[in-house]
């Protein structure tokens, strides 16, 4: 398999930021620095299902390729990667290979993301095998390989920075930043182009965001944007292909 992304690793920040979280219900994550929840307080699993998996058309495309490159801007808690994993075992075909790259600013601690994803049992065993192979202190680039067809590569600092150093070949991204009205670097008509270059022809996007500069953002970028129903009542999200 020909990784398209192994030989040009973006150069990473080696101070990786921090931040101070709070916990709220429970185990819910709160930003203190981004004003915001982590994911959905409906249910974060299920929105991943319904925005970044079925958006991005998965699990069905697995079966059209060997290898696929999922891109996400916000790790956080790891939610989205668990959830994906989960499924890329149940759907994956022998000698397939996923590699998932996140960009995040603020890596969280092993103990956050255990407790964060404590909530769900389904993703129970993804998440121990995530939290016993996350670094002490997350910074640069943190590379795991989780199993035989399974690595997880988490690129810390500027989201900007990390996708315009990486390589091109991203089959599908999640954009999951905080909202675009409390971090709208993370939408930004430079980032969103860069994405788009990054992508392979008829690769894809998911994200829950609808807000029109969002759309616009994506849409001035070169991708054919498509409004679908948002989760959990929400009334729009937006996904699209390159």
């Amino acid at each position: 398999m020909t990784d398209p992304v192994s030989d040009q690793t973006p150069a990473a920040n080696t101070n990786a930021a921090s931040q101070t979280l709070e916990w709220r219900d429970g185990d819910m994550p709160y930003s203190t620095a981004f004003g915001d929840h982590f994911y959905c307080q409906t249910d974060g699993r299920l929105e991943c299902g319904h925005v970044f998996l079925a958006g991005n058309g998965l699990p069905a495309r697995w079966d059209e390729q060997r290898s696929f490159l999922i891109g996400e801007l916000g790790f956080g808690t790891g939610l989205n990667f668990c959830e994906t994993w989960r499924q890329w075992r149940q759907h994956r075909k022998q000698g397939s290979q996923l590699h998932f790259m996140s960009f995040e600013l603020y890596p969280m601690r092993a103990a956050e993301i255990d407790r964060a994803l404590s909530h769900w049992p389904e993703i129970d065993v993804e998440r121990r095998a995530l939290v016993a192979a996350w670094p002490e202190e997350p910074r640069d680039i943190v590379t795991l390989a989780l199993d035989a067809e399974t690595r997880l590569s988490v690129v810390c600092g500027p989201a900007i920075d990390g996708v315009r150093q990486a390589a091109t070949g991203f089959d599908a991204w999640y954009l999951d930043g905080f909202a675009p009205s409390r971090n709208g670097d993370m939408w930004s008509p430079e980032l969103m182009q860069f994405l788009h270059d990054k992508t392979v022809a008829g690769g894809t996007f998911a994200t829950y965001a609808a807000a029109g500069f969002v759309r616009r953002n994506l849409q001035a970028a070169g991708f054919t944007v498509e409004r679908r129903k948002g989760f959990a009542g929400k009334r729009e999200m937006l996904c699209g292909v390159k």
